[in-house]
């Protein structure tokens, strides 16, 4: 099935830069990653790439825009210094998606592939740990496997099969390239971490407080009921959320979802937990963050199934008691008249 937007090729690409993140929570990093999937049948390519400055997007390119854009306001200051900057990222990203497509090209050749969609990866960035230490990370990947990789301590690449053997002869082969690439990830790439540090300081020193909703509905063959805590546009990503019964933390029937990235910097966060209707207001979703002046406790809702049924009844109820009414001021009134 031909893939037919890049908006879908990001969510992908997003869903993976948040799943196998290589480095550790204390740390910034750097990383950028490069996705492109053919088509042989329509003759398309599709390519996005996407930079990430810890878990926050930077910029963004793709097949349709063919333009690198930032995503966050203070990258703006980048242009600022440098009017060329977004000009000469374009052109590099244009000359890499040319690039990717030979590559996929060569890689069917070499896999004997024609039909399908194929996919042809990259990803690379710094890190820049508390203590000072440094890491990096240079890796190609091929249908979602690793293709080759960089070792930046013996300055060569490393191929896990055989397809990848050729490649890794010929760039291993070429002078300077791959002194070039530790270069990059212990030197430039380091100073773009401090620079771009310092370009969202005072977004660092900002505290957005969550917005908290509760929604919920009703498991039919069971009766019992699911409530879905919904917190989002938080700044910084530290929070604590939980459910609580008679103001106790409640685990057990509870799930959560991962602290994840809006576009705009701030996160959001999710949390569930399934309970017995009758025991609803024994439940309150508690929320503390440094955006709020004081903690939070939400009580959990009545679905909307359930809060349908209540307005009917009070609706017949009502004009019961208004027939009821009617009926006895008749009743006096045709005993006035007698």
């Amino acid at each position: 099935m031909a893939l037919r937007s890049a908006p879908f090729l990001l969510l992908v690409l997003v869903a993976v830069a948040l799943r196998e993140s290589c480095f550790g929570a204390s740390s910034h990093s750097l990383k950028y990653f490069y996705f492109s999937i053919a088509d042989p049948k329509q003759g398309q390519l599709h390519f996005v790439s996407v930079g990430y400055m810890d878990d926050q997007i930077l910029d963004h390119y793709d097949s349709h825009t063919r333009k690198v854009q930032p995503r966050v306001s203070w990258m703006e200051k980048v242009g600022k210094e440098d009017p060329q900057y977004w000009e000469r990222e374009t052109q590099i990203a244009r000359g890499r998606e040319e690039t990717f497509r030979r590559n996929l090209e060569n890689l069917r050749s070499r896999y004997n592939q024609s039909e399908g969609l194929h996919t042809w990866q990259l990803m690379y960035g710094c890190e820049l740990q508390g203590n000072g230490s440094k890491g990096g990370l240079w890796q190609y990947g091929y249908e979602g496997k690793t293709f080759i990789t960089f070792d930046k301590e013996t300055l060569t690449w490393v191929a896990p099969e055989p397809q990848a053997q050729i490649t890794q002869r010929t760039w291993d082969g070429i002078p300077g390239r791959s002194q070039y690439i530790k270069s990059y990830l212990e030197k430039e790439c380091i100073d773009w971490i401090k620079k771009y540090l310092s370009y969202r300081k005072e977004t660092l020193l900002r505290t957005d407080p969550p917005v908290v909703t509760v929604s919920s509905k009703t498991k039919v063959e069971d009766g019992m009921e699911t409530h879905i805590c919904r917190i989002d546009g938080f700044y910084p990503r530290e929070i604590d959320a939980s459910w609580k019964r008679d103001g106790e933390v409640w685990l057990q029937d509870t799930h959560h979802g991962p602290v994840a990235p809006n576009a705009d910097g701030t996160y959001h966060y999710w949390l569930s937990v399934r309970i017995d209707p009758k025991e609803r207001e024994r439940y309150r979703c508690h929320v503390e963050h440094d955006g709020l002046q004081e903690p939070l406790d939400v009580a959990v809702k009545v679905p909307e199934s359930n809060q349908m049924g209540l307005i009917i009844g009070c609706v017949v109820g009502g004009l019961v008691l208004v027939c009821v009414i009617v009926g006895i001021l008749v009743f006096f009134r045709r005993n006035v008249a007698i």
